[in-house]
């Protein structure tokens, strides 16, 4: 059985300064709820790491990060004991398993608005 899809290609549209923003927007969205998944993993003992944790975008590029002497280190450091639901590689395992829930946090603002 064949099957048929339409596809309207308005690649043209992302370009403007409309469709740079609502992807960032898309971005932003998708950064902050993968840096919540990795502040539920992130080794607690004060909070004071997972305070840390912030979102940093310029444009379409974006970044998670940690801002504390030990982030790498307890990233890194596979021995180390930590309390139950946390763990080492907080941040590498949620960048892996909530990617397909990041794409679409990213295109929900530019569908809606090629749609519309």
């Amino acid at each position: 059985m064949t099957q048929y899809a339409r596809m309207s290609w308005q690649g043209d549209r992302l370009w403007t300064s409309r469709g740079r923003r609502l992807a960032g927007d898309g971005l932003q969205r998708a950064l902050e709820h993968t840096l919540g998944v990795s502040n539920r993993l992130v080794p607690l003992e004060e909070g004071t790491l997972e305070r840390s944790g912030t979102v940093t975008r310029a444009g379409l590029n974006g970044a998670i990060s940690y801002d504390t002497v030990y982030a790498v280190r307890q990233h890194e450091e596979l021995t180390w004991k930590h309390l139950a639901g946390r763990q080492a590689k907080y941040l590498e395992q949620p960048m892996n398993t909530e990617r397909e829930t990041m794409l679409r946090l990213m295109a929900v603002p530019l569908r809606a608005w090629l749609r519309g």
